[in-house]
């Protein structure tokens, strides 16, 4: 059984990507994606944010709740938060499966 890379981008790996894409200076993108990220947050901060065949994010608030360590068994009083659900859209799944 091999073990798989986790692919996960970072912000400047993004500005990179923009910037083979489309010759802007590296300096440019970075500010591309970091307004690009903060709009997104603002949005969702908001209230429920959908980008049209992408996906959609909305923010949940989860009840305070009782919770339990796996190793030694310890009881915990896991806080009242609020988390992020995201929703990919019924096209881009469809678009993932044709890979």
């Amino acid at each position: 059984m091999s073990k798989t890379k986790n692919l996960n981008l970072t912000k400047k790996e993004i500005s990179k990507k923009i910037n083979l894409k489309t010759g802007l200076p590296v300096s440019y993108t970075n500010k591309i994606t970091d307004d690009l990220i903060n709009i997104l947050k603002n949005m969702i901060r908001e209230k429920e944010t959908n980008i049209k065949n992408f996906v959609t994010f909305k923010i949940i608030n989860k009840n305070e709740r009782i919770g339990r360590n796996p190793k030694n068994r310890k009881i915990y009083k896991i806080k009242a938060r609020k988390s992020i659900s995201i929703t990919v859209s019924k096209y881009l799944s469809d678009k993932i499966k044709e890979i």
